[in-house]
C-alpha cells in the first residue's frame, strides 16, 4: 500500500509540475505577443485624443460605440455587434461657478464641479452662508442650523488606510447620498470635498442620487486646496458664497454595449465575461477610467487571436455602457443574457486604473478562491501576488449576481489612481504603456487558467 501511495504521489507531482510547465509557457506566449505586439497603448491614444470625453447621452458616447466595434472587428472577433440600452443624458451646462461674497476674500473663485446626475439652480444660483459638517452625525446634530445655508461636507479621505480603494468608499457616502441627506433639512445648495488623497486642486465629480420626494439642490465638488482654504476661513467667522450650476438632464436615450466573441471549440454555449466601461466623465479623457480597462480588454482579444489560440469556452469582451451614472450597461448584459437563457460561467472585468497590476479582487467560494489563490505562481511573474475578496467590479456585478457566479476584477496598484479619477487629470499622459501591457497580460492568463480548468 505504501509503495502505491508513494508511486501515486510522485505521478501527481509530475503531473502538476508538467501542467504549470505547459501553462508557464502558454502565458509566456501571451505575454510575449502583448509586450512586443500590443495595440492597447494605440487604441488608448485614439480613444482619448480624437474621441475623448464619453458620458452617456453625450457625442463622445457616440463616436466611441461606432469605434470599439471597429477595434473588436480589427482584432479579430469570431463575432462583434451592438447591445441596446436606454442611459440617462445628463448635461453639465454652462460652467459652475463658487464665489466668496463676505469679507476680506470677496469676489475670490474656488475650485468647484457640478456632480453627476445633480440638479442646477439657474442662472442666478443661490447665495447664502456656508456650514461646514464633518460627517452625517455632525449632521445631525446640527440639523437645525441648516435650512437656507450651503452645506460643505469637508470629510477627507482617510490617511490611515494603505488601500485607497477602501478610503474611497468610506468618503464616497458624502458625495452619493450627502446631498439628498442635506436637502432634507432644507439646504439651499451642497459643497462636497473632493474624493482623493492628492495635493493639486483640481476637483472631481461622480454621481450622486437624488430621492424622488426629496427637493433636489445645486451640489459641486470642491478642489481639496480651496476646500482646506475654506475650512480656515470659516474658522474664523461666518462666510457666505455665491453658488451656481446649470447641471441637468435631458430625456433619456439610446447607448450600447459593444460586445466581441470567440467561440468556444469544446463548450461554446458557456460563457466567460472580461469587460471595462467605456463611458466616462465629461472633465477630462477617461484614461483610466475606464479607457485603459476598455483597451486591455480588446487586446486580450487581439493577443488571444495572434497567437492562434482556440478556448474550449466562449470567451465574450464587453465594453460596458453607462457605468459612472446608473450601470445600465451591465444591467441590461445580465438582463439579455437571462432572457435567451444564456450560460455564465465566469466574469472578469478591469476599471480600477491602468497603473501595474498588483493582485485579483474575486468573489466566489472558499474552494473557489483557493483555486485561484492556486494560480499566484503562474501570474507573479507578471506582478500579480495576491487574491484579495473583497469583490468583482460593478459592471459585471448583474451577471455574476443573476447567474451566482465567480467575478473577478484586476486590481493595479492604486495609490495615484485617486489622483485622476472623476478629474480633469485624467488623461493619456498619466498612463504607462508597460503598465498598461501587463494588466492585459494578468487578465489574459486569467481567462486562460479558467477556460483550461474551471473555478
Amino acid at each position: 500500500m505504501r509503495k502505491i501511495s508513494v508511486l501515486a504521489f510522485a505521478l501527481f507531482t509530475i503531473s502538476v509540475s508538467f501542467s504549470q510547465t505547459s501553462d508557464s509557457l502558454m502565458i509566456r506566449q501571451i505575454a510575449d505577443e502583448i509586450l512586443v505586439n500590443s495595440k492597447a497603448y494605440d487604441n488608448l491614444t485614439h480613444l482619448t485624443k480624437r474621441i475623448g470625453a464619453r458620458l452617456s447621452g453625450s457625442a463622445g458616447m457616440v463616436k466611441s460605440e461606432k469605434w470599439g466595434l471597429q477595434a473588436m472587428k480589427d482584432a479579430g472577433a469570431d463575432k462583434s455587434w451592438l447591445q441596446q440600452c436606454m442611459v440617462p443624458h445628463w448635461v453639465r451646462g454652462a460652467k459652475e461657478e463658487l464665489k466668496i461674497v463676505s469679507g476680506n476674500y470677496k469676489n475670490k473663485q474656488l475650485a468647484v464641479t457640478a456632480l453627476g446626475n445633480s440638479s442646477g439652480n439657474g442662472p442666478k444660483g443661490v447665495i447664502a452662508p456656508v456650514i461646514e459638517i464633518k460627517s452625517f452625525d455632525d449632521l445631525e446634530a446640527k440639523k437645525d442650523q441648516v435650512n437656507g445655508k450651503i452645506v460643505f461636507y469637508n470629510y477627507k479621505f482617510n490617511p490611515k488606510l494603505v488601500r485607497t480603494f477602501e478610503s474611497y468608499s468610506d468618503a464616497g457616502k458624502y458625495r452619493y447620498i450627502g446631498p439628498t441627506n442635506a436637502a432634507k433639512y432644507g439646504a439651499a445648495a451642497v459643497i462636497v470635498r473632493s474624493m482623493s488623497h492628492s495635493v493639486d486642486n483640481y476637483p472631481h465629480t461622480g454621481a450622486t442620487a437624488s430621492g424622488d420626494s426629496i427637493p433636489k439642490i445645486a451640489s459641486v465638488a470642491i478642489g481639496l486646496q480651496d476646500a482646506d482654504w475654506l475650512h480656515n476661513q470659516l474658522q474664523s467667522g461666518p462666510v457666505s458664497v455665491f453658488l451656481k450650476s446649470n447641471a441637468h438632464f435631458l430625456p433619456d436615450t439610446i447607448g450600447h454595449n459593444v460586445i466581441g466573441e470567440i467561440t468556444g471549440s469544446g463548450f461554446p454555449d458557456e460563457i466567460i465575461t472580461v469587460g471595462g466601461h467605456l463611458d466616462s466623465w465629461d472633465l477630462a479623457e477617461g484614461a483610466h477610467d475606464d479607457g485603459t480597462g476598455v483597451v486591455q480588454t480588446i487586446e486580450i482579444l487581439r493577443a488571444f487571436k495572434a497567437l492562434g489560440f482556440k478556448p474550449k469556452h466562449t470567451i465574450r469582451f464587453v465594453l460596458f455602457a453607462n457605468e459612472e451614472n446608473g450601470l445600465n450597461g451591465g444591467t441590461k448584459y445580465a438582463e439579455e443574457a437571462k432572457a435567451k437563457n444564456e450560460k455564465h460561467i465566469f466574469a472578469l472585468e478591469s476599471d480600477a486604473g491602468g497603473f501595474a497590476p498588483r493582485a485579483f479582487s474575486m468573489e466566489g467560494s472558499a474552494a473557489q478562491i483557493q483555486k485561484m489563490k492556486s494560480w499566484i505562481p503562474l501570474l507573479q511573474p507578471y506582478e500579480v501576488y495576491e487574491i484579495l475578496t473583497s469583490g468583482g467590479g460593478a459592471d459585471i456585478g448583474p451577471i455574476t449576481a443573476a447567474y451566482k457566479i465567480p467575478g473577478a476584477e484586476l486590481i493595479p496598484e492604486a495609490q495615484r489612481y485617486f489622483d485622476y479619477h472623476h478629474a480633469k487629470s485624467d488623461v493619456l499622459e498619466n498612463v504607462n504603456k508597460r503598465e498598461l501591457e501587463l494588466g492585459a497580460i494578468n487578465m489574459a492568463a486569467l481567462i486562460y487558467l479558467v477556460d483550461k480548468y474551471g473555478l
